[in-house]
């Protein structure tokens, strides 16, 4: 902004004089297309540097002036050193391209140039950065300018510098490396012989002194290898190898100051790389790993050496044979990994994992060799911690494995399984885990502890569809896993290959526990695999239905059962670990006769019912080998339910017509076992149950539907739990911790690596609190006499114990200062604690109590929500049943009884669940009953009970349900409609509404409405009607007459407002406006008009965001009126209402809501009313205008406001020194005299102080420029000459009253002169304020 100084302007300074602007280095004469290049050289895009680049090199060839290329030169190598990587990339570029195309350009000079520019001397640590870069980058140009192999002594300066500035590793990484083996590389043998080798002599020789010098030895030892032949080396290192016996402590320090020398990036040294693939050809890795890295470096505390070894292994395994390969993972790097793993999973650790993890990866992924993945998968697994392997076992590294690799390590796993050979495992034990060893005196169960890892593993393989396998490997697995779980091998023969070789002793019940749990986890991934191999593509389409198939398309289960058959026939070679009871036997023996007869019947003529009872068959059967008795039973009821049926298609029912009345039906059965079935907390039960009954859903009766909902029903929950525990205790614990078991399996399945994890830290972190268990229990025990009040009968029997041994004083006792003796003292303490422990135990009881009536709670919820999937699936297939129906009721009570009860998380799903069901699939299904025409005066009954509930309840997100339900109700009554709207009279809507009374449902919806409007805190919501003008329309039509007086008679603000937005939707309904069309519809908009028109002109204040809300719905409602109005051309009188809607814009404030202004202005612009543009006028003439409209004719005229128009070169009033520092009037003396009734805070003039009331407006519209101050020489704001600048100065003739509470009135200013020092900092609203 320019500032033009005016003579009248006291306040303002001369502004300082500028320097004079210097062209010292001669930029501003250059020619601007050529400076352009150097801009465009360091821009982030390529192209654009590629570009200029060219360019410049064209210009440079053009013009060639010797002034313009010196330019350059300059300006490039100090580009070199720029910040951004993409400028110092373009400027080396250039550099190169030039010295390349100008020969003449000395190369000396320009690394001359570039060292000066970039000494290495004296830096601070702030430049070490770029001075590294621009020389890295300088000796980079140089290199691709294609002319260095034609001077040696500038290659040798370059490897030189390379070698120097190889030290800022944590900037240039291992840049100066991979540059010097390409100058090596582009370097002929010649000139390294006959230059480099003699300057590069004390060097070389000293190469086991630095990682430096020996990664040059290295890299020149890899690029001429003619040249440096081992006689040279032995000359130079005094042995003809450099991995030698007598290297190694040097090898060792070298290796261990590289490992320090990247402590904080984290990567791997390359001179530890090289020094390795240097072994190899030497043929010394046995000496340089074993030695070096096992025998030197691992020797170190834990810290970078041992990051560096691993990442070393990690990176040479592309490198090594089978044989390296398995020497490498089974030497004590290997065990240290193990170890850091385990000690990293602590939080805040440092882990190295991830980084081992991608090596291994990246090694899989990139070899085809089936003998080195399958070595480093054994490797990796072998590391074991107390007999558990360290890897997770989940471990997504299989899935780079070809299928040869796949089929080996899974052998591999099978055999570690059957014959645990923990000697060949590099087993370890930490620090804390010994301790615990020490004190407990007993060792673990590593053996347990590796089988229970082995399994998951091999389910892993099956469930991850990255792994490449075929169905064989699949059965292979799952035939493993089930034999082992409960059969045993006698002989073996060909025909079972799982009997060839048997485990090393017997398998005790811990093994077989977890190896039932297994299978039982594998068969739920199993049920939902996809087929596998290349034969599943087409043949497998036509059962695409059908989960768990093979490529034939047969289902893994059945496949599974088959093979449990032949396990059962062969008992000469097999027997089972648990063997089969006669009627267990027999039971089986039937199911598979059942489930071939179904296989037949199937192949013929598939039907849902066939593969339902074939699912379920084969679901028992196998069940039967977990749970025998539950199963024996099951199976007869099915067979039962199977006869039923077939007895129903062949009409073969003589003798069953008479007992059909006593007996269920064979659906309800069903219902029963698949009820009972899902009281077993499995996944696969639970998805087989889910699908049989979505198969015979179209069979079920009410029967089946009550036994479901009685499961629902919150009345009958008592019930539930007797039946519950009518097992025995033992057995039912025994299944339920098998059943708890398995799903923790399943769970790890589906959380994978993560929570695997998680389980071996649960596994050390238990481990470690072992020894820690007594204090625990103390500790327990205190909180748990804390939690509980003090028990008056232990209170009794404590008195008791002290008094009869004299420990108590009794009223008649007077022996109170005698102490008792030893023995006695030893006998009260056995009598105290005695009565502490039988306390101990009651309270523990209680304890148990407790626990267990919660576990029964979470059993009873967990089975709820299981029974939730069958109403689910229901719903969704047999929408339009009329048994749908009579599931209204009790699903609401469920939801009901749910929303009362506590709120914990597993109830917050089962509510969560059978709400959504309730809402989504039932009363909001595309689907619904239409034919109900035998059921009108009972569901007429149900919609009364509903909507008469919904008013009754106090939660109104019960009550919303309810609503939806009566809602539904009404759809299902109506049916489809059939009649054109077209036809006029209410025969139209009777015919419309098909088997809804509407006279009867009407009276119903208008007092639930007529609640709403009157009752301030009804449970029904504005949204419940909304929903209901929305779904029923025609039906709605009805409401509106009642709904209009609401308008202005609601009992509150958000009800009339809520009657707006109800009617405005009713009134945008096409099928209403068809249906009272003519006089009813115009007599309807004039009702509405005349609201409204009392709504605007009742002159209320807008001073919460519930009017405002009213005001907003009731403007949406009348510009719809409007504008319908006008367009059909409606003979409606709407004067009044723009009467009423001018004088809104005087009695509300519509800049508190820019929603409310935008809706008014909208509405008032179909009555030819714009709104007013607002103008920005000059300050100083509109707060003139201000002040002579608040009574004040002598208002100042200053110059700057003369003729309303600001002169340029004149300062408000306001800032003028001898005006800055005037205190404000409260109304000025003229206007206290002339308008002694006007309130303070009327207009701006009692806002204002001084003339004019200049510097209140002045902050008030003018605050970004509050900051700006302009400085004095005198150090302050120019206060009046005399005066103290702490003082304010009195006013004249000030009126005693009090001042006016205006919260936009400025105080006075106080003077601001002050020291510099002293300054004080002022906040966003100024110092004022």
């Amino acid at each position: 902004m320019v500032v033009i100084v005016h003579e009248d302007m006291e306040g303002v300074e001369n502004e300082p004089v500028h320097p004079k602007i210097t062209d010292a280095k001669g930029v501003l004469k250059q020619n601007r297309e050529f400076l352009d290049f150097f801009w465009d050289i360091a821009k982030p895009e390529r192209d654009i540097r590629l570009k200029a680049i060219e360019g410049l090199i064209e210009y440079l060839k053009k013009t060639d002036k010797a002034d313009e290329l010196q330019y350059t030169l300059k300006r490039l190598v100090d580009g070199l050193s720029h910040t951004r990587e993409d400028a110092r990339t373009g400027y080396s570029l250039a550099l190169a391209q030039l010295l390349s195309v100008f020969e003449d350009i000395q190369l000396q000079t320009i690394l001359d140039q570039i060292k000066q520019k970039n000494s290495l001397e004296g830096l601070q640590k702030k430049q070490i950065r770029n001075v590294a870069f621009g020389n890295f980058f300088g000796v980079l140009a140089i290199s691709q300018s294609t002319r260095l192999s034609k001077e040696p002594q500038i290659l040798l300066q370059c490897v030189r510098l390379l070698q120097r500035i190889s030290q800022f590793s944590e900037h240039l990484r291992d840049l100066p490396r991979k540059t010097m083996v390409d100058l090596l590389s582009e370097t002929s043998p010649e000139v390294f012989e006959e230059t480099l080798l003699g300057a590069l002599q004390s060097d070389l020789t000293s190469a086991l002194s630095t990682p430096e010098h020996l990664e040059l030895l290295l890299v020149a030892m890899q690029k001429f290898p003619d040249v440096l032949k081992p006689k040279k080396v032995k000359k130079l290192l005094g042995s003809a190898a450099v991995v030698t016996k007598e290297n190694v402590p040097q090898l060792v320090d070298v290796l261990r100051t590289a490992a320090r020398s990247v402590k904080k990036e984290s990567f791997l040294p390359p001179v530890a790389m090289d020094l390795l693939e240097l072994s190899l050809r030497e043929d010394t890795f046995d000496l340089f790993w074993n030695d070096v890295i096992v025998g030197g470096l691992m020797n170190d505390q834990p810290g970078p050496s041992h990051y560096m070894c691993f990442r070393l292994m990690g990176s040479a395994l592309p490198h090594l044979s089978v044989p390296q390969i398995q020497q490498v993972l089974s030497s004590d790097v290997m065990r240290l990994y193990g170890e850091h793993v385990m000690l990293a999973r602590q939080p805040e650790r440092f882990k190295i994992a991830p980084e081992i993890e991608a090596y291994v990866k990246q090694f899989v992924q990139g070899c085809t060799d089936a003998d080195k993945q399958l070595a480093v998968m054994v490797g990796f697994t072998q590391i074991t911690n107390q007999g558990s392997p360290v890897m997770p076992s989940a471990w997504k590294v299989v899935e780079g494995l070809v299928p040869l690799a796949v089929e080996g390590y899974v052998s591999w796993l099978k055999g570690m399984f059957l014959k645990p050979q923990l000697d060949d495992c590099l087993d370890f034990t930490t620090r804390r885990q010994k301790e615990i060893q020490k004190i407990e005196g007993k060792s673990l169960e590593s053996v347990l502890r590796l089988r229970k890892w082995i399994l998951p593993r091999l389910t892993s393989i099956v469930v991850n569809q990255q792994v490449k396998k075929d169905e064989d490997l699949v059965m292979d697995i799952a035939r493993f896993i089930f034999f082992h779980a409960f059969f045993t091998a006698k002989k073996s023969t060909p025909d079972i290959p799982e009997t060839e070789n048997k485990p090393s002793g017997v398998l005790d019940e811990k093994t077989r526990a977890v190896l039932v749990s297994s299978f039982f986890v594998l068969l739920q991934h199993l049920n939902h695999l996809p087929v596998q191999g290349e034969a599943g593509g087409e043949e497998a389409a036509p059962k695409k239905h059908l989960s768990g198939v093979t490529a034939d398309g047969s289902s893994w289960l059945y496949c599974l059962v088959q093979y449990a058959d032949v396990l059962l026939t062969q008992t000469k070679f097999v027997q089972k670990a648990k063997a089969f009871s006669e009627e267990q036997k027999s039971s089986w023996a039937s199911m598979m006769k059942s489930v071939e007869a179904l296989q037949k019947k199937a192949k013929k003529a598939a039907t849902p019912e066939t593969s339902a009872f074939q699912l379920l068959f084969l679901l028992v059967g196998i069940q039967l080998f977990k749970s025998q008795e539950e199963s024996v039973d099951l199976i007869q009821d099915i067979q039962s339910c199977m006869e039923k049926v077939n007895a129903k298609k062949t009409k073969k029912k003589k003798k069953a017509d008479a007992e059909e009345e006593e007996e269920p039906h064979w659906v309800e059965v069903l219902v029963e076992v698949l009820l009972s079935l899902l009281s077993q907390p499995s996944r696969l039960i639970r998805n087989v149950c889910k699908t049989v009954f979505g198969r015979i859903c179209s069979h079920v009766n009410q029967g089946a539907i009550t036994a479901i909902l009685d499961v629902l029903d919150p009345s009958k929950e008592d019930s539930a739990l007797e039946v519950t525990d009518d097992k025995d205790s033992g057995k039912s614990r025994k299944r339920k911790n098998e059943s708890d078991d398995e799903e923790e399996e399943e769970e790890e399945e589906d959380e994978g690596e993560t929570s695997t994890k998680k389980q071996k830290v649960a596994e050390e972190e238990g481990a470690e609190e072992e020894s820690e268990s007594s204090d625990d229990d103390d500790d327990d025990e205190e909180d748990l006499k804390d939690d509980e009040e003090v028990d008056p009968n232990f209170r009794l029997d404590l008195m008791k114990v002290l008094q009869g041994q004299g420990a108590l004083a009794t009223e008649g006792d007077q022996s109170e200062d005698e102490d008792l003796d030893d023995a006695a003292m030893m006998k009260l303490d056995g009598s105290i604690a005695t009565l502490f422990a039988e306390q101990k135990k009651r309270m523990q009881a209680k304890k148990d109590e407790r626990d267990k009536l919660r576990k029964e709670k979470v059993l009873i919820r967990e089975f709820k929500i299981k029974v939730l999937d069958l109403v689910e699936v229901y719903l969704d297939k047999q929408s339009a049943n009329p048994l749908v129906l009579g599931m209204i009721e009790p699903l609401l009570a469920v939801i009901e009884g749910s929303m009362g009860s506590d709120r914990e998380l597993q109830e917050i799903d089962f509510l969560r669940r059978a709400a959504d069901i309730f809402r989504n699939t039932l009363c909001r299904g595309k689907q619904y009953c239409k034919n109900v025409s035998d059921r009108t005066a009972e569901l007429h009954d149900l919609l009364e009970r509903l909507i008469t509930r919904s008013q009754k309840l106090s939660d109104s997100s019960v009550a919303l349900y309810y609503f939806s339900a009566a809602l539904y109700v009404v759809k299902v009554l109506r049916g489809v409609p059939t009649q054109d709207l077209k036809q006029e009279g209410d025969d139209s809507q009777v015919k419309t509404m098909g088997n809804l009374d509407v006279e009867r449902v009407t009276p119903l919806f208008k007092e639930a409405l007529v609640s709403f409007m009157t009752h301030r805190k009804s449970p029904l919501t504005g949204a419940m009607f909304l929903d209901l003008f929305n779904r029923l329309p025609v039906f709605s039509s009805n409401l509106l007459d009642t709904l209009v007086e609401y308008i202005t008679t609601g009992v509150r603000e958000h009800q009339q407002g809520q009657a707006c937005a109800i009617m405005l939707k009713g009134l945008q309904s096409k099928e209403i406006q068809t249906l009272l069309a003519g006089a009813r519809w115009k007599e309807l908009c004039q009702r509405t008009v005349d609201k409204l028109t009392e709504t605007f002109g009742q002159g209320l204040e807008v001073k919460n965001k519930i009017v405002q809300e009213k005001i907003i719905k009731a403007l949406e409602l009348c510009l719809y009126l409007v504008k319908n109005i006008r367009h059909q051309k409606i003979e409606v009188d709407l004067e009044p209402i723009k009467t009423a809607l001018q004088s809104m814009s005087e009695k509300h404030d519509f800049h508190k809501s820019g929603h409310m202004e935008d809706m008014y202005w909208s509405v008032v612009k179909h009555f030819g009313i714009q709104k007013p543009k607002v103008e920005k006028a000059p300050k100083a003439k509109v707060e003139v205008v201000e002040a002579e409209a608040e009574g004040e004719p002598n208002a100042e005229q200053t110059p700057e406001t003369e003729g309303g128009k600001k002169k340029k070169g004149f300062l408000p009033e306001s800032k003028k020194r001898k005006n800055r520092k005037k205190p404000p009037v409260v109304e000025g003396k003229d206007a206290v005299t002339s308008q002694p009734t006007k309130k303070p805070s009327a207009g701006p003039v009692a806002e204002a102080g001084g003339e004019g009331g200049e510097p209140g407006k002045k902050k008030k519209k003018n605050r970004k420029k509050k900051n700006k101050k302009r400085k004095h020489p005198e150090g302050g704001e120019g206060a009046p000459a005399g005066q103290s600048p702490a003082k304010k100065p009195k006013v004249d003739n000030q009126p005693a009253a009090k001042k006016p509470k205006n919260v936009n009135q400025p105080p006075a200013k106080k003077d601001k002169t002050k020291p510099k020092g002293d300054k004080k900092k002022k906040g966003k609203k100024g110092a004022a304020e």
